[in-house]
């Protein structure tokens, strides 16, 4: 078996939770560097990798196969288009980039250098997700006529040493959170024919947007994303409607919380937590001849790690990444797009 050797750039929440835990998951990839300015915590869960200071030093590494950006937003498109120049594969964490026109160059380069370029948008993986997917394709709740999709926080007092709170390129929850749920938007229903968006500041001292509400219009069908940093009780993570029945989901995937004690070294089930997910259910309701029939049912396990395995037969055989970079792009698209609705107060058709 040809191991790939990858090395991540970024050691903060992204790099050190959402990735190098499922990166060590895959036997097929090694985890050889990290390019990070905090070397004890890279050596503390990773004795065996290298640790660069500077994201030039891992792209120049000769070894390395796939370079994984993880660093803030602002930095995605020159660190991507540093690694490419390099003959490097590139992951990058969502959002791809801060703007289509860099998106746009990114996927140009990727295709005269015949290099492999993805974003992770690993919220596809998420068991609610990938339900309601099942759901609708085995045409369950018939015609959809309305989905919601949520994700909300209660942090309520600003945080401005984090710089996913300070005015740069890429900040704010827009591109934090709504990439994730624009992209579940698109690979469930398309690309919308209008959209109206809603952007605001909510927290006092907030410098970048920590509310947004954005109605996708289809034929037939309004798809709404909402999230907000200041919610106590959370609604539904997921709601859908349709012609034979709606499909509601509350909390989120556990495998956050699963990655977290991986990092952290805390005891976790050798299965990756089988056992959450027996216990995981969600509510359906369906039509059944004029009568409703209410039940639950077991959502599948939710599944990150096979975002990296896909990623490595991609780059072996010179095939599709899982999370395609123009899928990434059209994320961007319509966050701009959100953006142009919101400053010009009007409905825009696409």
């Amino acid at each position: 078996m040809q191991k790939l050797k990858v090395g991540i750039i970024g050691f903060g929440l992204s790099g050190a939770v959402f990735h190098a835990p499922v990166i060590s998951q895959v036997k097929q990839l090694e985890l050889a560097a990290v390019a990070s300015r905090q070397p004890e915590k890279v050596k503390y869960a990773y004795p065996l990798a290298t640790v660069y200071a500077e994201p030039e030093q891992l792209i120049d590494d000769g070894n390395i196969d796939l370079v994984v950006i993880c660093s803030p937003n602002e930095s995605h498109y020159p660190l991507a288009k540093m690694a490419l120049d390099a003959k490097k594969h590139v992951v990058i964490e969502k959002p791809f980039v801060s703007n289509r026109t860099q998106g746009e160059e990114l996927i140009h380069l990727a295709h005269r250098k015949n290099l492999l370029l993805s974003v992770y948008h690993n919220r596809r993986w998420d068991n609610d997700f990938l339900a309601l997917q099942e759901c609708i394709s085995q045409d369950r709740l018939g015609d959809i006529n309305y989905c919601e999709i949520r994700f909300e926080r209660f942090r309520p007092e600003v945080n401005s040493a984090k710089w996913r709170e300070q005015q740069l390129a890429g900040s704010g929850i827009l591109y934090d959170l709504g990439s994730h749920l624009i992209d579940q938007a698109l690979c469930l229903f398309g690309w919308p024919q209008s959209i109206y968006a809603d952007i605001t500041t909510q927290r006092v001292d907030a410098v970048v947007d920590d509310y947004f509400h954005i109605i996708l219009g289809y034929e037939g069908l309004r798809v709404v994303l909402h999230a907000g940093a200041v919610v106590k009780k959370s609604g539904p993570r997921f709601i859908a409607h349709g012609s034979k029945g709606s499909f509601i989901k509350y909390g989120q995937d556990p495998q956050e919380s699963l990655l977290r004690a991986l990092h952290e070294k805390t005891e976790v089930d050798p299965l990756f937590g089988v056992k959450n997910y027996l216990d995981n259910v969600m509510e359906i309701t369906v039509d059944a001849g004029g009568h409703d029939i209410e039940g639950k049912i077991n959502l599948p396990m939710g599944r990150y790690r096979e975002y990296y395995e896909k990623m490595y037969f991609a780059i072996l055989e010179k095939s599709q990444p899982p999370v395609s970079a123009y899928d990434g792009l059209n994320v961007i698209k319509i966050i701009e797009l959100a953006v142009r609705s919101h400053d010009e107060g009007r409905r825009l058709s696409i």
